[in-house]
């Protein structure tokens, strides 16, 4: 007797929501994180959509799902924000366009802040100079800037200020989080402040996800060295799945809880 198995449901699709930029780098280095992605988990679908100024904007990416040929869980897709903290891109662009989309979906937290960030901003800043076991002498004279891109939402600067905290502990030394726009401290304005507490030694840490203006200008502040953008760096291509897995294991805890056993209800339900 023949036994007929249903084989298994293939997996939500990943989709990395990138921001967007005008600067052909950040398209480059999106794509250079994507390949990392793929190459950690072959088999899952991963696709890119862009908030804006790139495409494939993410309605359409969003749209694409499902269709004739189109791999993943018929249609359904868990949306990571290549962002890193709580500003309006992630509270409301993102789920807004997840709530319009064909596909059953799910918004996954920002990037940050998360231990693994801290990961790549100190390799970063060891990739540029920065000691790797600097003595007690060396760290009473050294500081960090962490340079932000910026946002009005409070949430944001939150984010921001608790990876700076993360990465303070790390490197034993101050880290002031500043911004390029939308809030401040400036990057000069944490330089002087650091350096009005004796800190001779300021290194900047890019908080940024790819190279452009805002990180040339922030580095173009740095008194020491300065670190490069977070970008494929390969620990960014592990935070990533862990925030799919995470949004996944969390809605699947939800439904759990808000289900009867054997209703058959399936894990992935629309925003």
């Amino acid at each position: 007797m023949t036994s007929h198995r249903t084989p298994p449901e293939p997996p939500p699709t990943l989709v990395l929501v990138a921001h967007g930029s005008r600067d052909p780098r950040t398209l480059t280095t999106v794509h250079a994180l994507l390949d990392r992605v793929r190459a950690l988990r072959p088999g899952l679908p991963v696709r890119l959509g862009h908030i804006e100024l790139n495409a494939p904007l993410l309605p359409d990416t969003l749209a694409a799902l499902g269709t004739a040929g189109s791999p993943g869980s018929a249609g359904s897709a868990v949306l990571v924000p290549l962002l890193l903290g709580r500003g309006h891109h992630v509270k409301h662009d993102i789920p807004a366009a997840a709530a319009a989309a064909p596909a059953r979906t799910l918004v996954a937290a920002a990037l940050g802040p998360h231990p693994l960030l801290v990961d790549a901003l100190h390799a970063r800043l060891l990739e540029a100079g920065w000691p790797p076991a600097p003595g007690a002498a060396a760290r009473v004279r050294a500081g960090v800037v962490l340079a932000a891109a910026g946002s009005r939402d409070p949430d944001s600067a939150a984010d921001t200020g608790r990876t700076a905290a993360l990465l303070a502990e790390r490197l034993g030394v101050p880290v002031v989080p500043a911004y390029a726009s939308a809030a401040a401290p400036t990057v000069p304005e944490a330089v002087r402040a650091l350096a009005a507490r004796g800190r001779r030694r300021i290194a900047l840490a890019s908080y940024f996800t790819a190279p452009g203006r805002f990180h040339a200008e922030s580095a173009g502040a740095a008194p020491w060295i300065a670190a490069a953008p977070l970008g494929a760096h390969p620990t960014m291509a592990r935070l990533v799945l862990h925030r799919y897995e995470e949004a996944r294991e969390h809605e699947e805890a939800r439904a759990r809880t808000a289900t009867p056993a054997g209703s058959g209800a399936r894990p992935l339900l629309p925003v």
